[in-house]
């Protein structure tokens, strides 16, 4: 993997760093590839785009989940240098693919997590992110801060904000799909877990659309 330019150079370091620690002998895997290469749902770019203007973001971030890059290009747009990795390989050369993020340590130099969890495996995934990393940042469904089952990943663990997004997200469709396509039937929210929070979860509301 190579980068050109001074951008581009900091992110080679950061990522040169990450490789060592994202070994494929450090892993068990824990979920089939057969089970989990099909729960795609991509990211609209305005939902991220949403999330950077009501949170200040640390420069270093990783995107466990990153599919195609749907939310590793804004934040890069955006300035920060970003790993992104996935258990399945969607062929994109500046990725780590077939990593299996509920078996990897926080790579060094990661700041925070930003990802879009595979739906039938978000508690799992929230559990581990918030487990190694000291600030995460997840899109999930509305209703998953509902559910006496979840109280561990959302009580007494650093849950300092919700920003739920009022109007439905667009086109939160399976990849590939091919029917079609308008906003989400359901509502979804950025949650973010930070270790220095102290109080209650703040749960606000916020628009994917601009100057609102």
């Amino acid at each position: 993997m190579s980068f050109n330019g001074g951008a581009c150079e900091g992110v080679a370091a950061f990522v040169c760093g990450v490789r060592v620690v994202l070994d494929h002998s450090c892993q068990v895997q824990r979920h089939s590839l057969a089970e989990r290469r099909n729960d795609l749902y991509e990211t609209p770019t305005v939902a991220v785009e949403a999330l950077l203007r009501v949170e200040k973001l640390p420069h270093r971030l990783w995107e466990p989940a990153c599919g195609r890059g749907a939310i590793v290009r804004p934040l890069r747009a955006a300035g920060h240098e970003v790993l992104a990795s996935d258990l399945v390989d969607y062929g994109d050369p500046t990725h780590f693919y077939e990593r299996d993020f509920l078996s990897e340590k926080l790579p060094i130099g990661c700041e925070g997590i930003v990802t879009n969890p595979p739906y039938k495996l978000a508690e799992q995934f929230a559990a581990h992110a918030i487990a190694i990393c000291p600030l995460v940042v997840m899109l999930m469904r509305l209703a998953f801060f509902e559910s006496e089952r979840r109280r561990d990943v959302l009580e007494n663990c650093g849950l300092a904000r919700i920003h739920c997004i009022r109007k439905r997200v667009p086109m939160m469709h399976r990849a590939d799909w091919v029917g079609r396509k308008g906003n989400s039937g359901m509502a979804f929210a950025w949650f973010v877990w930070d270790r220095s929070h102290v109080g209650p979860t703040v749960i606000d509301r916020i628009s994917w659309e601009t100057m609102l």
